[in-house]
């Protein structure tokens, strides 16, 4: 039994090989756009404000006084790590939205 195989298929090949590279462009560049944005997220009622970048780099943390009781040092340390928690979570759910524009869903593990 033969194959039946297009008569174009290095041509439809060639295609699919510029549709993946075009591909690969764009997520290159978006990327580069998703590491170099900024975000702010806050916890506990605006309390602690994390200022965060698209590399999970912490830029900036505004405590305001009224959560500052140097006897409840905690509940300090829980909205702070509430707060950091978050802008990490804000920058991995706004890259695998934005990447998944791009690729239509396509998972890849290690691809970003």
């Amino acid at each position: 039994m033969r194959a039946n195989y297009p008569k174009n298929g290095p041509q439809n090949m060639n295609n699919m090989m510029k549709q993946v590279q075009k591909m690969q462009e764009d997520m290159a560049a978006l990327q580069e756009d998703l590491e170099a944005r900024e975000y702010d997220v806050s916890a506990g009622g605006g309390m602690v404000t994390v200022k965060i970048n698209g590399k999970r780099e912490i830029l900036g943390l505004d405590i305001k006084p009224e959560i500052v009781d140097p006897d409840d040092i905690e509940t300090l340390s829980d909205v702070i790590i509430a707060a950091v928690n978050e802008a990490i979570k804000k920058v991995d759910s706004t890259s695998e939205n934005e990447m998944s524009k791009i690729t239509g869903g396509l998972n890849v593990p290690g691809m970003f």
